[in-house]
């Protein structure tokens, strides 16, 4: 008996009493989980498929140890810029070992850790703030049409000429209409 089982995003054949490598999981050494998405179970030559998951199907498995994978090193090099990077990186995974394949009717089981259980906390006090009114957008409007109103026109015309552009020098062609030309048209410097 077989089953194929969605563990962690990724998808695994599993038989009872086998020991896999999975994506670490939570939960400590030793504690119980129970996986529900299962896509095909073989069962005396009978196969089982779902569509896409079996529905009441579980597996049962029991976290043996948390373990890193072997270093993978990244390197990562430009020719001729002298840039050159090794990195290393080494996987997170659980070993798990699968107790039970359950075809239909399962439980699913909570999993289970030893932790110790804190004494309850006293019941925080709830403070309650009272909202503000919020003003609305046209009474935002007034208010800055009043202060439009109150500032002197006589202040905001000299605004004007303090922004106004500076006045023009003559420009290139100009310049050269007013210089005597150095030869004249259509006739030699000889005559």
């Amino acid at each position: 008996m077989y089953a194929i089982v969605d563990i962690a995003g990724q998808q695994f054949k599993v038989q009872k009493d086998s020991k896999i490598f999975v994506h670490r999981l939570d939960g400590d050494e030793g504690a119980q989980v129970s996986f529900d998405k299962i896509l095909l179970i073989e069962n005396d030559d009978k196969v089982l498929v779902g569509e896409p998951l079996l529905e009441g199907a579980l597996i049962h498995a029991k976290i043996l140890s948390h373990v890193k994978g072997d270093k993978v090193l990244v390197f990562k090099k430009k020719r001729r810029k002298g840039f050159k990077k090794l990195r290393g990186h080494r996987q997170f995974f659980s070993q798990i070992l699968i107790e039970d394949i359950i075809v239909e009717g399962g439980v699913k089981r909570a999993a289970v850790t030893k932790t110790k259980v804190a004494a309850p906390k006293a019941e925080a006090e709830v403070v309650v703030k009272e909202a503000k009114p919020v003003k609305k957008t046209a009474e935002k409007k007034e208010v800055v049409k009043k202060v439009a109103e109150k500032k002197p026109k006589a202040a905001a015309a000299e605004t004007k000429k303090e922004k106004a552009p500076a006045k023009k020098t003559p420009t290139a062609k100009a310049s050269k209409e007013t210089k005597a030309p150095a030869k004249a048209k259509g006739k030699s410097a000889k005559e």
